[in-house]
Parts: structure tokens; sequence; C-alpha cells
């Protein structure tokens, strides 16, 4: 299903929920609705699904608006954060309920429902009452029955929020593939980044009921239009005067600019580790936070506390210890404007990982 909106507006009461929300989806994709709780996300979503009227702008699916359309006639499957399951209803009669409302045979039912049992993983499961499941078995069946009448947009609102963090993890890997491999559009709310950045082919930023930005997570990683996505997405420390650090001077010669600076453009160790000393500048390790796979580290510039990452393959370094800081780039914003600037010390660009 090809999604189109506009001007999107809600209100409730004197709280405007959602303001002038424009966006287009192509059929097929899976978007993650991304950003902080009250933020706006829910309420699109609701009104994607017919369960609230906007106060002003077009919902249009397919070409046709569908503002007035009841959510039965949308053709859209929807699954609740809290599974919304019938307790007294087996696996199959929950994954069966909405074929049996539109009135299809016994048979058509049973094939259906079986089809979905086998693709969700559930085989074995189907007589079960949801008391006797487990939370990614209920969510499971959540989606089983919101798939089981064809829908052709498939909304979910925080589906992993009830789950546990290792069958989250499970569940984000297996609802993306479910998902591409059969083609249906689809909108998950989420207040996670990296559970969006893991899953969605494209994210949503919603903040304050605008849209801040739309794109690839890579994209929006790499490239946030706002402060405020710059500073959402990933770890970073805003900079109230970035041109006290080495090689970025020239940003005094704007007033009022702030920058914000990502872990990943921060190198810090002993001289010896860097090509460039001259571009480094001395600091001093605050704290350290063992991260697994990598040490996560506050080090004080001056007066500025930045934070980065080390890995564990390199010296150990410990709270108090004097190092160089190298800080390869910085996001400056001003106002409505933002711009990246290079460390204008150093001489090759540092690659970029996310």
């Amino acid at each position: 299903m090809h999604i189109e909106v506009t001007q999107l507006n809600k209100h409730f009461g004197d709280f405007h929920a959602v303001r002038d929300v424009s966006f287009t989806i192509e059929k097929g994709r899976l978007i993650g609705l991304l950003g902080p709780s009250g933020g706006g996300k829910t309420s699109i979503l609701r009104m994607l699904a017919g369960l609230e009227t906007p106060s002003s702008g077009d919902i249009v699916f397919h070409g046709k608006r569908v503002n007035d359309l009841p959510p039965q006639e949308r053709g859209i499957g929807f699954v609740f954060q809290n599974y919304a399951l019938f307790k007294h209803m087996t696996v199959y009669d929950n994954i069966a309920f909405g074929l049996k409302v539109k009135k299809q045979s016994k048979e058509q039912i049973r094939d259906r429902v079986m089809t979905l049992v086998e693709l969700t993983g559930l085989k074995g499961f189907e007589h079960r009452l949801p008391h006797q499941l487990s939370g990614g078995q209920r969510q499971r069946v959540a989606f089983a029955r919101a798939l089981a009448p064809e829908p052709q947009l498939l909304l979910l609102d925080e589906p992993f929020a009830a789950i546990d963090a290792k069958i989250r993890q499970e569940l984000r890997t297996w609802l993306k593939e479910m998902i591409e491999r059969l083609g249906i559009t689809s909108i998950f709310v989420t207040h996670d980044q990296d559970e969006a950045i893991e899953v969605a082919d494209e994210i949503m930023i919603i903040n304050k009921g605008r849209l801040e930005q739309k794109g690839s997570p890579w994209d929006i990683y790499k490239s946030p239009q706002t402060q405020f996505v710059a500073s959402f997405i990933g770890e970073s420390t805003i900079v109230s005067d970035v041109s006290k650090l080495k090689g970025f001077e020239s940003a005094a010669d704007r007033e009022g600019v702030k920058a914000l600076i990502r872990p990943e453009y921060i190198e810090i160790g002993k001289p010896h580790e860097f090509r460039i000393v001259s571009a480094t500048e001395p600091g001093r390790i605050k704290q350290l936070h063992f991260r697994g796979s990598e040490w996560m580290v506050e080090v004080v510039v001056g007066d500025t506390t930045l934070i980065t990452y080390r890995s564990l393959e390199k010296d150990i370094l410990h709270p108090g210890d004097e190092v160089n800081v190298l800080v390869h780039r910085a996001y400056l914003f001003k106002d409505e404007e933002s711009w990246i600037m290079e460390n204008r010390l150093k001489e090759d660009p540092m690659p970029i990982h996310i």
C-alpha cells in the first residue's frame, strides 16, 4: 500500500499533539516512527488506523482519501503494545477471529490460520490459551491475528515493549524477515533507537508533534538535519563553545553556534598512538564504563567533558590518566542551520562506523 499524508494535525482540547506532519511511504517499506514519549508517534499511528480522527489534513491510501473511513474498511492490521489477545480463546481462535467476522468458510479459515501458525513459528501451540504462552509467543499470536485478514498495511504500536531483552532481540530479527517475505507495508512505533535502526528501512523522527526528519537509519545518523535529531540518535556531547577545541578555532566567527560531537569522532590515547600529535590536545580521564566489546570513556578537555570509545585491544587507561585527545569533526548548529566542521589540523578524514 502506498501512503500519502499531508498537513496532518491532531488536537486534544488545547493540546496540539500532531503538527503539520506530511510524508509518503512506498509500498512494502518497513517504517519506524521514533521519538521520545509523548511526542505524537502513537497519535499518528492511530489516525492512520482510523482509531482517531484528524483535526485537519489528509490521509491517502493508494490515491483514496480515507479520513472518514472506519478502521475495518481501511485494509489494515493493528498490533497493540499489550497484545490485546482474547484470554478465553485458544491461539487458533485468536488468529481466526477476524476471518470469522468476515464470515469466511471453515475451510478457508483453517487454511489461513495454519499457514500463519507455520509462518510465525507457533506450530504445536494452536490449542493453548494466552496464559500458557511466553511473552514472545503471545506477541507472535498478535502478529498472526493482525495478518490473518491479509491487510495491505500493518501497524504496530511499541510491539516489543512488554517483552524481555533477549526475546525482544530475537523478535526484531524475526519481524524484519517476516515483513520482507510478505512484502506488506508496515509502520511501527518505538522510542528505542537501537530497535528502529536495526529493524526499519526508513525512520521518521517525531518530536513535539512535528516530523523532524525522514530517511534511512544511516542517512539520519550521518546527516542529521536538526539539533534534536543529532542529539537523539546515538550518544553525543553538546559543546557550547567548540572554538576552544584545537582545530576548531574558526567556529568563533559565528556567534551563538553550538556543536554536537559523537564518540566515534574522538580519539584518545598516549602520544605514540597518534600519527599527527600536533593536532591533539591534553585531556584527563574522568571515568571509564565497560561495555563488553569496548570501553566508553569520559575525558575532560579544558572545562568540557567528552564521551568516546576505546578498543579493548589497546592499553588500559584509568581515571586520572593524562591522555592526548583528537576531535576529528563536529556538527555545528545555529538556529535552523546545521553543518559539519572538520578539524583543520588533521590530514586524513576519519571513517565513520556505527
